[in-house]
């Protein structure tokens, strides 16, 4: 796959490893000469960065689900805008940790059953969508307990505990398989390197 000009996401639960999966593959394209940007969500511009601090922390019960949805999207708004879309148009490949797939499950399906008002909301307010996701699946134990070592004051997700850790990852897994052709699944049960080597290997095989 040539990944110039391309949108690529990473998602998956809290602990899961895409943050650092996302900046591995961001360090080996720069190596190889490509123009990169690598951003996050929510967050990657001035605005979004501020509605971050709103939504990731504070008590669990700070806002509605309903409320997180708006919030996202309008902080989603900013990004792509702001962020997204200019390096797009210029060939860079951006790699963005969390986008839509992640309001879909946290939102829409573990918090209130709102799939329908965040498709909506995206279908209306966010014109581009990634190009490939990537979904890095772990086991949701492992991974809550890693969120938690080193998730400091944006811990409000975490927070929810295991189940919804649990219902978070059969959330992905249902995404996934609706939209086979965008989602590349990898078994983050490994090592970072071996996780980012099957990364690399999948997106080659693409198209």
């Amino acid at each position: 796959m040539n990944l110039n000009g391309k949108f690529i996401s990473f998602e998956g639960i809290d602990g899961c490893g895409k943050s650092t999966q996302a900046k591995i593959l961001s360090d080996e394209l720069t190596t190889y000469g490509k123009k990169v940007l690598l951003t996050r969500e929510p967050g990657g511009s001035k605005g979004a960065e501020e509605i971050r601090n709103l939504l990731l922390t504070g008590e669990t019960d700070r806002w509605s689900a309903e409320t997180e949805i708006l919030l996202f999207t309008a902080a989603r708004r900013d990004h792509l805008e702001r962020t997204i879309l200019p390096a797009l148009e210029i060939g860079s490949t951006v790699i963005c940790d969390r986008f839509s797939d992640s309001t879909r499950v946290y939102q829409g399906v573990t918090r209130g059953d709102l799939r329908d008002v965040v498709d909506q909301l995206d279908k209306t307010m966010i014109p581009r969508q990634p190009d490939v996701t990537v979904l890095v699946d772990l086991d949701p134990k492992i991974g809550l307990a890693r969120a938690l070592r080193r998730s400091g004051n944006e811990a409000r997700f975490e927070d929810f505990g295991l189940e919804m850790q649990i219902k978070l990852r059969e959330g992905f897994l249902t995404l996934a398989n609706e939209f086979p052709k965008r989602f590349i699944v990898v078994d983050g049960n490994r090592n970072e390197s071996e996780v980012a080597f099957n990364i690399s290997k999948l997106l080659l095989e693409i198209d």
